[in-house]
């Protein structure tokens, strides 16, 4: 404890040091009276001003830079202006006219000297310089438009002139217009935004700001969000981007379990999870409780719910791709975070006169009551008593032993980020999340004394050696070169490393000395799975005019993934190693006509080494601007993927899924296509929009021992690799997203309308609802904001999901002489959990210590205690199956505090 804190205070140390240093500034001011300008200064940067209250009357600034010197700073600020400034001190400044006409507004505007313009920059944070990639750069009364890259670039072809208004907008920052001068580098705009935080007007109590949370029109099936744009919502404490991402429509919000994402109908599994170009293949900590990414180390997360373009592939529902964050690179920062299930901290430097960056952020759980109870709810256990046999007769017992179990999750990422110039970017990125559950015990009759008045058996020893280790976790880390070869071409080289993990050993062995024999029992399971990815993408960008933008790309992935899974140390039910080599080529064509209508088709081709075969996916989508606030739009394509989570059935206690290699043998390489027809209205204040679609799914796999063969017994095996099952599927549904973007209440009404059917010969006759299949699915999401303190609130609404329960059972000996309880079951997901709902709450209060910022909250999980189901386990018990409902979190409080220099 002595180090950490020693070099936190030598980081707080290093931060003052810094402080005392020149003065430098950042700004992003659009259209703002001078004197709020000054006051801003005065908060921000502990400036004192000296002038005269006329001077400054109706002077209005819009001005945006990165980290300057105060000098070009104010020189910035003032220019076109009546005002002069000198710096009388360190951080005194006086204000006076300018040899000018008094009280003048603004400066003639500069004729343009030039017409029909390319121009291309970076758009940035204006406090920290991180780029921000995705941003909507549009020559302010034209559809004249485009959007950054990943790195935050961005060229725009036929601007009328050099004195255009740009209009810039990105999630969760001021929007800002920006206008171009004559004597401006037009090559190499640098544009700074500020995000909206604690803000100058939030204290002027100015209502009317864009706070918008999410961006849901930029395209197809596409939603934009930014962690800064959400941390406002509740949440257990900690923010939380894929439980934010289940708050919209067409993403389930009722599979509070597990926090990956069932997009239209498809599984986690479905989904490809991209971290700065690697691989995530699983993203649950805590069961699912939270997800396994940081907020303070996410820059922007974009989510395609379908019809995604030709440069992803190997996977049939939906994309997320992470933008993780690359570093302040104006000053050194650093933060504290802290609820009642985990402490966080981050820390970010500048290096080499602001051409590099590196970040370090991290996250781990302490075994507070708030995280046992979590714990308990989700793993149904508490204090575990020790299994102990007992003798035969009523009324002789040993006992039982109280048991704490051991459990706790971390994070953490890194990344380094280098420019050595205009024109590269060089970026190293690096996380590693993991889960660990040792509820482990060994028991022994002198645990509990002997005699009857001890609770023992004199005529009786036993030793009980129980197992019980779960965990879990990724590794990934990825190396990327990106280049602006000309404002036309711009090239991505990525290569990476991703491994998932996970290991379950619950296994029992008890030894037992009578006075005249000792035996040894064995009983239990073991399951390990392991998946390494090596991936290299090259990436291409070729903006060949304002109309047409060509994306290709080389991308290739070499897979081994290892299964294994063991009952009672004898029996082995699986045990694969497969390993495969997918290398695809992709390109795709963007064209715009006439400046309403933006067309674009693609084509993918995977060669998959397993096989041997090509695998082509062809992809189109159009959107057509009826006006300027409504438009229609409608995609199509077909999709594969090799690399599968299959579920392994388990009626008794839950099912499980485990990864593996499709062969097209026993597991088929799965396919699906996407119909999507949809419309949008957008204006300032609102956004409705509305999506249809249908996917047919193939090849499908599930694994399950409910078929056991006829005539088992001792002299014939079970062949487990026949418990490979495969089928069809459809999923279909309409979606609305009713959204209010600005004002102090803004939020969303999302809700959908969908239907997911599977069909499995060995299942039945008939079509069955997948597990996933909700009928309806409401979700109401609001923020209210008063000054500093923030309310939020979502409500969540949906049917019951279908599940499979067992009408009887019969005993089978084994071949290792045991006994083990087989179940009769019922139809495939013939019956329905009851419907889900849930109702929480929080409330943020921001604020400053000084020069840094600071919030305290108070989140609300599930308000009125409302008891959901999850899934129901069966036993037999002398004779009778018993069925026990697990429900899911109930009513759960939570305080979380956070803290950060700048």
């Amino acid at each position: 404890m002595k180090p950490v804190l020693a070099l936190w205070l030598l980081l707080f140390w290093c931060s003052l040091a810094s402080a005392q240093s020149n003065v430098s500034i950042r700004g992003s001011y659009q259209d703002k009276p001078l004197e709020l300008v000054i006051l801003d200064l005065k908060i921000n940067y502990q400036l004192q001003f000296e002038y005269e209250e006329a001077l400054i009357k109706d002077i209005r600034i819009t001005s945006s830079f990165s980290r300057k010197p105060l000098e070009e700073a104010l020189q910035r600020l003032l220019l076109g202006t009546a005002v002069d400034f000198e710096i009388t001190g360190d951080r005194s400044v006086r204000l006076f006219a300018r040899n000018t006409r008094p009280n003048q507004v603004q400066a003639a505007i500069a004729p343009p000297s030039r017409t029909n313009i390319q121009i291309s920059g970076t758009i940035r944070d204006g406090q920290t310089g991180e780029t921000l990639p995705f941003t909507n750069v549009l020559v302010e009364g034209s559809t004249n438009g485009t959007t950054t890259n990943v790195d935050g670039y961005f060229t725009l072809f036929n601007v009328p002139n050099d004195t255009a208004i740009l209009a810039i907008s990105y999630l969760g920052y001021q929007p800002l217009r920006f206008r171009l001068t004559p004597d401006m580098d037009l090559e190499h705009i640098d544009i700074g935004l500020r995000d909206f935080g604690l803000q100058l007007q939030e204290v002027l109590v100015k209502a009317n700001q864009e706070d918008q949370m999410l961006s849901a029109s930029s395209g197809v099936s596409r939603i934009g969000i930014t962690p800064a744009a959400l941390d406002k919502l509740p949440s257990y404490g900690e923010k939380d981007i894929f439980r934010s991402l289940q708050l919209l429509p067409g993403v389930s919000g009722s599979n509070e379990s597990s926090s990956g994402l069932y997009v239209r109908g498809g599984t986690p599994d479905q989904n490809l999870v991209l971290f700065d170009g690697f691989t995530v293949y699983h993203v649950d900590h805590l069961f699912g409780f939270f997800s396994a990414f940081n907020a303070n180390a996410i820059k922007d997360v974009q989510l395609y719910k379908g019809g995604f373009d030709a440069k992803y592939g190997g996977r049939l529902s939906s994309v997320v791709d992470i933008t993780g964050k690359d570093g302040n690179t104006e000053e050194f920062n650093f933060g504290a975070g802290i609820s009642l299930l985990s402490y966080n901290g981050f820390v970010e430097t500048p290096f080499s006169k602001g051409k590099g960056s590196f970040v370090f952020a991290g996250r781990r759980s302490f075994q507070s009551d708030f995280y046992s109870n979590i714990f308990d709810a989700y793993t149904n256990t508490g204090d575990q008593p020790g299994n102990t046999p007992a003798g035969p007769g009523p009324g002789r017992f040993f006992g039982q032993q109280e048991v704490k179990p051991n459990t706790y999750f971390y994070d953490v990422n890194s990344k380094l980020t280098y420019r050595p110039s205009g024109k590269d970017v060089i970026s190293v990125s690096f996380y590693n999340g993991q889960d660990n559950l040792d509820n482990s015990r060994d028991v022994n009759s002198n645990a509990f004394g002997r005699g009857p008045f001890g609770g023992g058996n004199a005529d009786l020893d036993f030793q009980q050696e129980n197992t019980d280790l779960t965990e879990w976790g990724n590794w990934g880390t990825s190396a990327k070169w990106s280049r602006r070869w000309n404002d036309h071409f711009y090239s991505n080289a990525n290569l990476s490393y991703s491994n998932y993990f996970s290991r379950r050993d619950r296994t029992n062995s008890t030894t037992v000395n009578r006075t005249d024999t000792t035996f040894t029992r064995n009983i239990g399971s073991y399951e390990f799975n392991d998946l390494q990815d090596v991936s290299l993408k090259l990436d291409n960008e070729w903006k060949i005019s304002q109309q047409n933008q060509l994306d290709f790309g080389l991308q290739t992935t070499w897979n081994k993934i290892e299964y294994a899974f063991t009952q009672n140390d004898t029996i082995s039910v699986l045990d694969r190693l497969d390993q495969g080599q997918t290398t695809a080529v992709y390109f795709q064509d963007r064209y715009t006509l006439n400046e309403k209508m933006i067309l674009k088709g693609g084509l993918r081709s995977s060669h998959y080494s397993v096989t041997g075969n090509l695998y082509f996916e062809p992809r189109a989508s159009f959107t057509y601007l009826l006006t300027d606030a409504i438009r229609i739009k409608a995609a199509w394509g077909k999709y594969y993927q090799f690399a599968t989570r299959i579920v392994r059935e388990d009626i008794q206690q839950g099912s499980r899924d485990f990864w593996l290699l499709a062969d097209d043998e026993r597991v088929p390489i799965s396919s699906a296509y996407h119909h999507i027809l949809g419309a949008s209205y957008e204006d300032n204040t609102w956004l409705l929009d509305i999506e249809a679609y249908y996917k047919t799914l193939d090849g499908l796999s599930e694994y399950s021992t409910r078929f056991t063969p006829s005539g088992f017994g001792p002299g014939r095996q079970l062949a487990y690799e026949e418990f490979f099952y495969t089928g069809t599927g459809i999923a279909k549904g309409i979606e609305l997203l009713l959204q209010r973007k600005v004002g102090q209440l803004s939020g969303w009404i999302g809700y959908t309308l969908g239907e997911v059917k599977y069909d499995f010969e060995a299942f039945g006759d008939k079509p069955f609802y997948a597990n996933q299949d909700v009928t309806h699915e409401l979700k109401i999401v609001g923020n209210y904001k008063l000054g500093k303190l923030t309310l939020g609130g979502t409500f969540i609404y949906a049917t019951g999901r279908p599940y499979t329960a067992p009408t009887g059972y019969y005993e089978l000996t084994l071949l290792d002489g045991s006994t083990a309880d087989f179940f009769e079951i019922s139809e495939k997901n013939a019956l329905r959990f009851d419907d889900y709902h849930r109702l929480d709450l929080s409330a943020t209060y921001d604020f400053h210590l000084g020069g840094s910022k600071a919030s305290l909250g108070l989140s609300l999980f599930n308000i009125y205690n409302r008891k959901n189901t999850w899934y129901k386990e069966y036993e037999v018990i002398e004779g009778e199956l018993l069925e026990t409902n697990i429900s899911l979190l109930g009513f759960t409080p939570s305080l979380f505090a956070s803290w950060s220099l700048h």
